[in-house]
């Protein structure tokens, strides 16, 4: 028969060229993955290291002007941007002062 011939590669062989190149190519993604996560890795615990810089001011007295209708909502918000900012939980900072710029 013509299928069957001896100069075509056998099923087996086709199967298993075929699934090889597939885990070959997994194994490859899967090390790029850990390479890069290694380099993102380094690079931000680099960043962590840095103290954040904290400017104080000379003790301003803790004033919101009277214009600003929901203070309470508007306190909590910059509290959520800074807290977030930072990198910690909003019950670990503390706002003396807000100053519109």
């Amino acid at each position: 028969m013509y299928l069957l011939d001896s100069t075509t590669p056998s099923i087996l062989t086709v199967v298993l060229l075929g699934v090889g190149i597939v885990f070959l190519g997994l194994i490859v993604i899967i090390f790029m993955c850990k390479v890069l996560g290694w380099i993102v890795g380094s690079t931000t615990k680099a960043e962590e290291t840095k103290a954040p810089v904290v400017t104080k001011t000379a003790n301003a007295p803790a004033t919101v002007s009277a214009s600003i209708e929901n203070r309470g909502e508007v306190v909590a918000a910059i509290s959520a941007a800074v807290a977030e900012n930072l990198g910690k939980d909003v019950s670990a900072i503390r706002i003396l002062s807000i100053k519109k710029v």
